[in-house]
């Protein structure tokens, strides 16, 4: 006789599923089991599917009513679910060590797990010490290690005179560099200069190595009027488009000359996208990135003073923000990620809503997918986009290639999510360290209910299975 589950979705309403298996059973990461979605993206489509599930991994995929071996637990998804390769999040500041009471793995995790994403790759600054050598990478495995509930691997650090410590970054599994080309807004992880970047660009060209890029110009915003003050529009002036372009300008010419990879980090401006598609027309080794808030938030509807929604570079006017989301139908931009950047409320300045005082970074990692499947279906995208931005193209931009799908030999991670349910997001129930969102008292639609990590639905009352990845690692 099938089961019947009631569990909590973050809206805080009761939904069920069923299971034809014992009490507590489902999907497990040893032996074999059936998992059956009458809705799943599969190979971009939106499908019936029934999956054999074994050792953590997808062993076949079948149709919905495929007859299976007998014998096998069975769960079936509600009829208002639809199942999801579980979403890969390349870019997240987890901060542990040395600012753990920003965020940490274990409520990093938690949130990542709440919000359906079973993969993040740490982003290597905002940590004491920054990942920027080996000793650091492996302090940063030492934090994380028994903490995490999804898979967590790491970038490395590209700063001022470590191009030496770059291969035996590369050697020990980091899944490319980060650079600055402005103030990070962290002394410990400083900038690279334009000859900087070149030299760190040769080297990483000889590894084959991708390097990730805060493309903002410092000359252009040291020009720019100061961000001091509760005004948003000030602050948006304070790091104005031309420093975008001028960066992403200078990132085009050092890869041309060097043949390296180069990924532009969180994308705000639009007005940099015709300049980027000629150069991936012209062969050169670049892709890019935007991020939910960009594609929400539009500046002339940001409060004065409301600085959970100040990062850098900004949110700009509602214009731009159709011409990213323009951006990703044609292909330019490839990923949708997080830059999830949380910090203690003191640091954001909430009293006196000062721009220039308060830390820039918004916090989105358990939000991400319901508030880009939000937007998203506004503008006549299906979830098959969804996936491919958020799940499939991140996971073969760091070459994670059995992640972010649902196919045979890939890992078994899921997100189940109910796309036409709607919640009001409450900061205070997020997983995030700190009470702080962006999106606090908005309504998104796509509550995640499930998220299954090799297998089996992540359980937060139980111990953390997260395992640490390392590129080119299966």
């Amino acid at each position: 006789m099938a089961r019947t589950t009631t569990s909590r979705s973050p809206s805080g309403h009761a939904h069920r599923s069923t299971s034809s298996a014992g009490p507590g059973s489902g999907p497990t990461t040893g032996g074999a089991s059936v998992l059956r979605a009458a809705r799943a993206v599969v190979d971009g489509r939106e499908v019936g599917v029934s999956l054999v599930l074994e050792d953590g991994r997808i062993a076949a995929v079948r149709a919905y009513d495929a007859e299976i071996a007998a014998g096998l637990p069975v769960t079936r998804l509600a009829a208002d679910e639809v199942l999801l390769p579980g979403v890969v999040d390349t870019h997240v500041h987890v901060n542990e060590p040395g600012r753990t009471e920003w965020e940490g793995f274990a409520s990093a995790t938690r949130a990542a797990a709440a919000g359906g994403v079973t993969t993040i790759v740490d982003m290597p600054l905002n940590c004491v010490p920054p990942t920027v050598d080996v000793a650091s990478l492996d302090a940063k495995r030492a934090a994380a290690r028994g903490q995490c509930y999804v898979d967590v691997g790491f970038w490395g650090g590209a700063v001022p005179g470590n191009t030496s410590d770059l291969r035996p970054l590369h050697d020990e599994g980091v899944f490319g560099f980060k650079c600055f080309l402005v103030a990070s807004g962290v002394e410990e992880f400083p900038p690279l200069g334009t000859s900087e970047l070149r030299g760190v660009l040769a080297e990483t060209a000889t590894l084959d190595a991708m390097v990730i890029v805060h493309a903002e110009d410092e000359a252009s915003i040291e020009a720019a009027p100061p961000p001091d003050g509760p005004v948003f529009a000030d602050f948006v002036a304070s790091r104005p488009p031309s420093a975008e372009r001028r960066a992403i300008h200078d990132v085009l010419t050092a890869a041309r000359a060097t043949g390296a990879r180069v990924h532009v980090l969180h994308l705000s401006d639009a007005g940099s996208l015709p300049m980027l598609r000629a150069a991936m027309d012209d062969h050169v080794r670049v892709s890019v990135e935007t991020c939910p808030h960009y594609l929400t938030f539009e500046a002339e509807s940001v409060p004065d003073g409301a600085t959970e929604l100040k990062c850098c570079p900004p949110i700009r006017d509602r214009a731009n923000r159709e011409a990213l989301w323009e951006g990703l139908a044609a292909g330019t931009i490839g990923t949708v990620v997080t830059d999830h950047s949380p910090c203690t409320v003191d640091l954001k300045a909430l009293d006196s809503g000062d721009f220039g005082l308060a830390w820039g970074g918004v916090a989105a990692l358990q939000v991400g997918l319901p508030a880009v499947w939000t937007e998203a279906r506004r503008r006549g995208h299906s979830l098959v986009d969804v996936v491919a931005w958020m799940a499939t193209g991140p996971a073969d931009l760091v070459g994670l290639t059995d992640r972010g799908r649902i196919a045979v030999g890939a890992v078994a991670d899921f997100a189940v999510l109910a796309p036409e349910e709607s919640f009001t997001v409450d900061a205070a129930r997020l997983h995030h360290r700190n009470p702080l969102s962006a999106y606090a008292g908005r309504t998104l639609t796509g509550a995640v209910r499930r998220t299954v990590l090799r297998g089996a639905p992540i359980d937060l009352a139980a111990p953390p299975r997260g395992e640490l990845l390392r590129r080119g690692a299966s």
